[in-house]
């Protein structure tokens, strides 16, 4: 049982909680009182915002924070990357995209033990020394979700209904939608302390997605801010309950391991409301950077890759999500390209300002960010966006598809989201026998590799672009 005390003791092992989405304001000021474990922990330890990559989003994330590598030098630049510059080759980028060394990669080279259970970008899997269980990424349990392949039935012996995500989390059906994600939970946690004891590790590593999925599904039912708040409403403790759920299991955990565990609670980016979306692809058409042979109708919302696009006639063409990743149409790059290449930086600084200067719903100043990979990025691999956007402080998403018949919408295309990614994140860093610095500032999420390694003993590489957070 990890006991708080003053001597010093050096930290044999490290244990990780990562609460993907989980909100600094939320874990250290509106819930501080309901959630004993946590607040315990960072009264005796070191914790603070963390920033997140750019973009601020699950994937590259996690990558990024356990590699220490920005996602330009990833080469991930969101959860669907073009594999190549064609116009509709988009590929997912699951553990394959990930072509540098990981926290658990430098463990085994120096022969010690981990346990990682659904970190993203973790599936397919690879070899590890230890056990590993895959990410949201994979398609159930009837696939090779477990390191080694034998640790699968150990796996199912304990949880035989083992869930890696919820089924639509994006739904109307909130007291469905809430069952599930209790169920998944609860499963999930129960995998995570039987590994606890039943195997020998050095670094444990645990990512909960249930944070992220209850902020998307019930954002509004907790904001007083979200646009759609309703005082009273049935769900308006449901975020707050599952962060005491977490806290209660931080707690079990505690006492389960020994007090040379030091404990990182971490995530990889934080959670604002969400106001509405900008439709990229329906402003570039409207203002001449895109063109259709036949223009989808008004109404039907159709993706941009199903649209009858000129590309001889087409400068710039987007793609939806948190966040919006625009991509010019270069000569001599793309196939039908028709920006000069002597232009690229002409048309793409025009392109950028007018990005940043689209308005909100009624006309209204949006405080937008526009970013160039080669600006915020050590090295930009694979095929980058040609700019990044953040609409709106973030609380307008970028939407992809075609149709809305104007620049906005307050509907999202893949279904009801309450809630984007902010983008600072937390961190909680308590190391045994050691009081921790209290609230740190201008901490990023690449700091915590170097920082996890420094603590188990191993040299940081010199690849890696983050600094050791200081006790």
């Amino acid at each position: 049982m990890v006991a708080f005390f003053s001597r010093r003791k050096k930290a044999k092992r490290i244990l990780v909680l990562g609460l993907d989405c989980a909100s600094p304001d939320l874990m250290f000021n509106q819930f501080k009182a309901d959630l004993p474990t946590f607040t315990r922990l960072a009264e005796n330890g070191t914790w603070g915002e963390l920033a997140s990559c750019i973009p601020c989003i699950t994937i590259p994330a996690w990558s990024s924070m356990l590699s220490s590598r920005d996602p330009g030098s990833l080469g991930v630049y969101g959860f669907r990357n073009r594999a190549d510059y064609s116009y509709s080759n988009m590929v997912t980028a699951n553990s394959s995209a990930i072509k540098v060394k990981r926290v658990w990669d430098y463990l085994s080279e120096a022969g010690r033990e981990s346990i990682v259970i659904g970190v993203p970008q973790t599936y397919p899997l690879r070899p590890i020394n230890g056990h590993m269980v895959s990410d949201f990424l994979t398609p159930g349990t009837e696939s090779a979700f477990t390191y080694p392949a034998v640790f699968k039935q150990e796996v199912l012996n304990v949880a035989p209904d083992y869930k890696f995500d919820v089924k639509g989390f994006r739904t109307d059906n909130k007291p469905a939608l809430l069952r599930q994600l209790q169920d998944m939970t609860e499963i999930q946690l129960k995998l995570v302390r039987h590994a606890l004891t039943a195997k020998s590790w050095d670094f444990f590593m645990y990512v909960n997605i249930g944070v992220d999925r209850m902020h998307h599904g019930f954002w509004r039912f907790h904001d007083p801010n979200h646009r759609l708040y309703e005082p009273g409403n049935p769900f308006e403790n449901a975020i707050r309950d599952y962060y005491k759920r977490m806290d209660s299991f931080m707690a079990k955990v505690l006492e389960q391991i020994d007090d040379d565990v030091a404990v990182l609670v971490v995530s990889d980016h934080g959670v604002t409301r969400m106001d509405g979306g900008i439709c990229v692809n329906e402003w570039l058409w409207q203002n001449g950077w895109l063109a259709f042979k036949t223009p989808p109708p008004e109404g039907k919302l159709t993706k941009i890759e199903d649209a009858d696009v000129d590309w001889s006639r087409t400068r710039a063409w987007s793609s939806g999500g948190y966040y919006g990743r625009v991509f010019l149409n270069v000569e001599g790059r793309e196939p039908t390209g028709i920006v000069p290449a002597d232009q690229y930086e002409q048309v793409r600084d025009e392109l950028s300002a007018a990005l940043a200067g689209i308005p909100g719903a009624n006309g209204e100043h949006l405080n937008t960010s526009v970013f160039k990979p080669e600006a915020i990025y050590q090295q930009v691999c694979n095929v980058a966006p040609d700019l990044l956007a953040y609409f709106g402080d973030l609380h307008w998403r970028s939407v992809g598809t075609i149709g809305h018949g104007k620049h906005y919408t307050f509907e999202n295309d893949t279904g009801p989201d309450d809630a984007n990614h902010a983008v600072n994140g937390m961190f909680l860093l308590y190391e045994p026998g050691q009081k921790g610095a209290g609230c740190v500032s201008g901490h990023q999420l690449m700091d915590i590799a170097p920082t996890l390694l420094d603590r188990l003993g191993l040299n940081i590489p010199g690849e890696m672009q983050g600094r050791m957070i200081d006790q």
